[in-house]
This record gives C-alpha cells, structure tokens and sequence, in this order.
C-alpha cells in the first residue's frame, strides 16, 4: 500500500531538459526576476514581515508544484518558478539581518558556504554542474537549491555593498554590472569553463537587478530615487510578462541539447 502511494505522489522523470538556452533573452529575465524579488519582498514586508514570509513560502511551493509535474522546459512555469525563488531567497536572506540581527558580512558568508554546499554535492552525485544535463528528478532539485542559495546569497551581498560598504544602490548596481562583464569576456576568450563563467554570472545577476530595484524604488534619503518598492514591483514584473509571452511563442529558448 504504501509503495504505491508513494508512487502516485513521486512526480515521473522529465522527457527533455527542463532549463532555457543561454540567450541574452535569458539574462534580461533573469536581471529583472532579480529586481522583481527584491522590490515585491520590501513592499510586503513593510506591510508585514509574518505576511511577507507567508506568501513567498507558498508562492514558492506551488511554482515549484508545476515546474516539478512538467514532463519539459515550459517558458511560463520556469519562469515563474524563478520569480518565487526570488522573493523567497529575499525575504530568507533579510530574515537573517533584520529578523535574527546578523550582519551582512556574516549572512553573506553563511550563504556563500550554503552554495559551495550544494555545488559540491550536486558535483559529487551527478558528476556535473551543467545546466543542459537538467533531465532527472534528482538533478532538478538540485539545480532548484542553488538557484536559492544564488538569490540569497546575492541579496544578502547586494546589501552589504549598498548599505554596510556605502556604495549606495546605484554605484552597486555599476560594480556587479562591471563584474558580470568578467565571466562573459573569459568564457569568450576561452579562459574560463562554460560551467563556472555561467554560474559566476548567475550569482551576480542577483545583486545586480536587487540593486537597481533598490535604486528606482528607495527614497532618496536611503541613496534612492524614490518611485516606491510597489511601482517598482508592478513595472518588472509586466516587464516580465511579455517577455516570457515572447519567448514561449517564438519558442527559440527550447533547450536544444539534454535531452533523453
């Protein structure tokens, strides 16, 4: 009996790789998700910290329900699955700071160490850390846990440039703009492996777009422009609507290599 419930709750293998191409299409998304986490986990949590918590665990379970019960590499359900591990991996990366007082050095410490964690388990299981080998169960989840770890560890350093270093949002945003430039150039000049230069820039995409959220939504007192963390919000995730609408019509991210 229980076998059997355990079969019909485990979800079945995928039939094809279940992550994007590598376009700049896939950049620009991925930047705003970024800003997008950050400005939606500020505003709910200037409303409620507990509400702020409640929503982003079950947006987070239920996108992560679809993108698990998918047989394949759906634009609109990736997507949004990557939208709710942002404002998740926000709000657990403030947590740490404000809820629990820890500073920005020691949180961004703590996630870095959570992330080499993971790569390293990921790494000992399955041999590899590539993204276009994303075609078990196993190897989506943890695919899943370092697009975590990535956001929480990009918030929480998006916030100790800005806000414990003093370079304000705005000068941030300039330095992992530059610093995203590096991975690009090494794995172009062939200095770099194609797996570390992507996830080198996956990780700084997340203080970056936090960065500029903070920029546009913060008040001026606080090194921003003042339109509100709402705005802010509402805008990039429009933003994000049509682009995800424009990749799964024109279908020109379906993953061209992984599959089974």
């Amino acid at each position: 009996m229980f076998a059997r419930v355990r079969r019909v709750v485990k979800f079945a293998e995928p039939l094809a790789a279940k992550v994007p191409e590598v376009t700049v299409l896939f950049w620009v998304i991925k930047v705003l998700t970024t800003g997008v986490g950050e400005a939606t986990s500020d505003y709910l949590g200037s409303v409620s910290r507990v509400l702020a918590v409640g929503l982003a665990a079950l947006g987070l379970a239920g996108a992560l329900w679809l993108q698990f019960r998918a047989r394949r590499y759906q634009a609109a359900t990736y997507w949004l699955a990557v939208s709710m591990v942002a404002v998740f991996g926000t709000v657990a990366a403030d947590g740490l700071h404000k809820g629990l007082g820890v500073p920005y050095v020691a949180s961004t410490l703590f996630y870095a160490i959570c992330l080499a964690v993971v790569f390293y388990l990921w790494h000992r299981s399955e041999g590899t850390l590539s993204i276009h080998s994303i075609v078990t169960g196993r190897r989506e989840t943890y695919y899943w846990l370092t697009v975590l770890m990535t956001f929480a560890l990009g918030t929480a350093a998006g916030d100790l440039t800005a806000i414990a270093m003093h370079w304000g949002f705005r000068t941030s945003a300039i330095v992992f703009a530059g610093l995203m430039l590096l991975p690009a150039v090494g794995w172009r000049l062939r200095k770099l492996n194609a797996v570390f230069a992507f996830w080198f820039a996956y990780v700084l995409t997340r203080p970056l777009g936090a960065s500029i959220a903070d920029w546009f939504g913060k008040r001026r007192t606080l090194s921003g422009l003042g339109y509100g963390d709402g705005h802010v919000a509402l805008i990039g995730a429009a933003a994000i609507v049509l682009l995800v609408g424009y990749v799964a019509i024109a279908r020109n991210d379906i993953p061209a290599t992984g599959s089974r």
